[in-house]
């Protein structure tokens, strides 16, 4: 029984306090209790805190009692990602730097979350400052994927998305600068949207001018997407480049039937990037949905991404110099090694470099554009390798090209990133040996809405996310 309640959606669970079906003290010692039983397996939620989730609750129970307004997200669980500061919890940025920071107060995301009602039970863990795709550090060690307990659960939103697939929060707050929130949501079998920069504005942000970082929400189906995103959504003056589109644009009408759109498709980016072929067959597998039971026009195209390695590289490690330099220069020799060269390397920047990159930037901005205008999507591989070995930090090769550096295997989300189109996640099949794919919908610049329409469409013919961990000596419904 128990199971099954946790799998309910936010959004059901959220009516259910409502409507006083469930109180918020029940969800509560049902979500701890599952805590207790499955995260020492895979070690998602961080700095958890009984107590405190526990009085959060009463109060929650107590306020609806009462009569008191109350916002969407009322009496439900989350945990934070230990990146964004939750007054009074432990933000470590996965850092040995950082293990006895105790924040004083709520970055936006968590605001917004806990003005909805929402009650902050712990942190979700990460890598080092949320640098690369695969979750380990050295003061909370390492997340396991919740499908094989030997396989990495991605990153930075690695502990999020584990948390979320296995039943332990009904949804999760994550960011993606290089494939953050798209990598754990691929290898957990969850939805994780990179929304269009600005759709959830961020505070506090070195560089608040900057596209590449963004925040957006995992969760188990698109349906708990767009009720995030209804909440979450919405301009705030201390963020310069918000969207003026409120929230409420999640909440208008759906319209499942997406006949007719013409949607471009790639198994390898038109030949630009090394994929294991297990993710292209997985991947091609899906094609048909699309062609024969949602009626969409498919072509195979794939616009060049020439300039987005370039650009990628540069404007990330620009920012990343901007915003650790004080931590680098003092805690240098703490952080692992792969952080302190991203940050070097900014460091050597010239202001040339910086225009170029601009320029580049431009270039590509303006090529998807126009691609667009053509295409209604762009259908992508998630990842271009399956989940690999929690024990290493990155895979070696792809298709025996050496992979030299802990990014190089994430071309296939940072391309998107440098470009600055909104792209999901969503759960996109199984290799042979049972492991999660994702696949990516990219779409036209700030068409975050038809993004999730489409992907909320094959969700509802695919339903591969109905599939669930199994964990040993439990059983999941």
């Amino acid at each position: 029984m128990e199971d099954t309640l946790l799998y309910r959606s936010a959004s059901q669970l959220a009516l259910m306090i409502q409507q006083q079906e469930l109180s918020s003290r029940e969800l509560m010692e049902a979500s701890l209790a599952r805590i207790r039983s499955i995260n020492p397996h895979i070690n998602a939620i961080v700095s958890l805190d009984e107590e405190r989730a526990l009085k959060g609750a009463d109060e929650a129970d107590r306020a609806l009692a009462s009569g008191a307004v109350t916002g969407p997200f009322h009496g439900l669980p989350i945990a934070v990602k230990d990146t964004h500061h939750a007054e009074g919890f432990p933000t470590t940025f996965g850092s040995l730097a950082f293990k006895d920071h105790i924040s004083t107060s709520d970055d936006l995301i968590t605001e917004r979350l806990k003005q909805a009602g929402a009650i902050v039970i712990g942190k979700t863990n990460v890598p080092e400052f949320a640098a690369g795709s695969h979750t380990f550090n050295q003061v909370f060690s390492t997340t396991r994927n919740p499908y094989d307990l030997t396989k990495t659960a991605g990153g930075s939103s690695g502990g999020a998305a584990a948390a979320v697939a296995s039943g332990l929060i009904p949804f999760a707050d994550g960011s993606d600068m290089g494939g953050s929130l798209r990598f754990p949501a691929a290898f957990n079998n969850v939805v994780g949207l990179r929304p269009s920069p600005g759709r959830l504005p961020m505070y506090p942000k070195a560089a608040p001018f900057s596209p590449l970082a963004v925040q957006g929400p995992i969760t188990r189906s698109t349906e708990d997407a767009f009720f995030m995103l209804s909440t979450l959504a919405g301009p705030d003056p201390r963020a310069p480049i918000s969207i003026e589109e409120p929230g409420s644009v999640f909440t208008k009408p759906l319209h499942n039937d997406i006949s007719g759109m013409k949607i471009a498709w790639s198994a390898d980016f038109g030949g630009q990037l090394p994929i294991e072929p297990e993710i292209q067959r997985v991947f091609k597998e899906q094609l048909s949905i699309f062609e024969k039971d949602l009626g969409c026009e498919l072509e195979e195209a794939c616009p060049s991404f020439q300039e987005a390695e370039e650009a990628f590289q540069i404007l990330r490690a620009w920012e990343f110099e901007l915003t650790y330099k004080d931590i680098a220069n003092k805690h240098g020799e703490l952080l692992k090694d792969s952080f302190m060269t991203n940050f070097q390397k900014g460091q050597r920047l010239s202001g040339p470099d910086i225009g170029r990159a601009e320029q580049l930037h431009h270039n590509l901005y303006h090529r998807l554009r126009l691609f667009f205008e053509t295409y209604d999507a762009l259908l992508l591989p998630v990842s271009q390798v399956v989940p690999f070995s929690a024990d290493i930090e990155y895979p070696s090769s792809i298709n025996g090209l050496p992979m030299h550096s802990y990014l190089d295997w994430m071309k296939s989300c940072y391309y998107i990133s440098a470009a600055g189109n909104p792209a999901l996640s969503i759960p996109g099949g199984f290799t042979a040996d049972h492991l999660p794919t994702g696949l990516q919908i990219v779409g036209p610049h700030h068409a975050d809405y038809e993004v999730l329409r489409i992907g909320q469409a094959f969700e509802k013919a695919a339903a591969y996310g109905e599939k669930r961990p199994v964990f040993p000596a439990v059983t999941n419904e």
